[in-house]
């Protein structure tokens, strides 16, 4: 199946609202903002699909115009299923000054012989906001089915007024490299990542607190690394979906809740 979702969201009267929007089957947008009186727009991206099948091609675009704040959530886990032929997905984020993204979505579950590439790329203005996170697991891990997908990629491209900044290439192929092994998970079965861009956030206030915050969820091993620009990258190891889940949301709660770690020129 070949299908694209674009959408486009604006700022008005100090609220984000959907300017446009077009989607094909298996999508479907529901607006799932629960407090109008904020400023930032909830969107979900739903599907009537039971996940994604051989051959699918999905296309998705996403533009926020100067000011926008908008919260991308997922409907549920995303599941790659069994392929003769590969899937692939497609995603290009725009945002314009002083935009807000945050995406945390549901975390990714390929079963045995799925083979799925994403490829993401994300084009940022000097002070938009961005959290973008990502939680893959090793398949259907309470049927027994750990590790059996013949292969999975996922490419995200972060670019700073048109200039490649960040570059992330991850790639699982289990029947060549066993993911468990030294140098790859070392034994644990999912991995989540956040990135997070800001000009006018205080990152050297911030990770100490993050730092102290996760080190609280048991079951879990992470690290944060600074990013040529004013921001981070959260790398986390774990065994249960819902606690990376868990951490990867107070994360984002912390960065856009916290305003003392903000610079005090700029609210979101």
């Amino acid at each position: 199946m070949i299908a694209s979702l674009d959408i486009t969201a604006a700022l008005r009267d100090g609220r984000t609202y959907l300017k446009k929007s077009f989607w094909q089957p298996p999508f479907k947008i529901a607006d799932v903002t629960e407090d109008r009186r904020r400023p930032t727009l909830h969107l979900m991206q739903m599907s009537a699909s039971p996940g994604v099948l051989a051959g699918d091609c999905y296309q998705i675009g996403i533009q926020l115009e100067e000011g926008a704040a908008l919260h991308w959530h997922t409907q549920s886990y995303q599941r790659l299923f069994s392929m003769a032929s590969a899937a692939r997905q497609q995603v290009r984020v725009d945002l314009a000054p002083r935009a807000a993204l945050t995406y945390l979505p549901h975390p990714c579950v390929p079963q045995a012989g799925a083979d799925f590439r994403a490829d993401n790329q994300i084009f940022l203005s000097a002070d938009s906001r961005l959290i973008w996170g990502e939680i893959i697991t090793c398949g259907r891990k309470l049927n027994g089915e750990m590790f059996q997908f013949s292969n999975y990629r996922s490419v995200t491209e972060v670019f700073l007024e048109d200039k490649l900044i960040i570059k992330e290439n991850l790639r699982l192929v289990p029947q060549r490299v066993d993911p468990r092994g030294i140098g790859n998970l070392e034994g644990f079965t999912h991995q989540g990542g956040l990135l997070c861009i800001d000009q006018q956030l205080d990152v050297p206030g911030l990770v100490p607190h993050l730092t102290e915050a996760l080190a609280a969820i048991p079951g879990i091993d992470f690290g944060i690394t600074g990013l040529p620009v004013n921001g981070f990258a959260l790398r986390m190891l774990g065994n249960h979906s819902e606690r990376l889940m868990q951490a990867l949301k107070m994360v984002s709660e912390i960065i856009t809740n916290d305003n003392i770690l903000c610079k005090p020129s700029f609210r979101y």
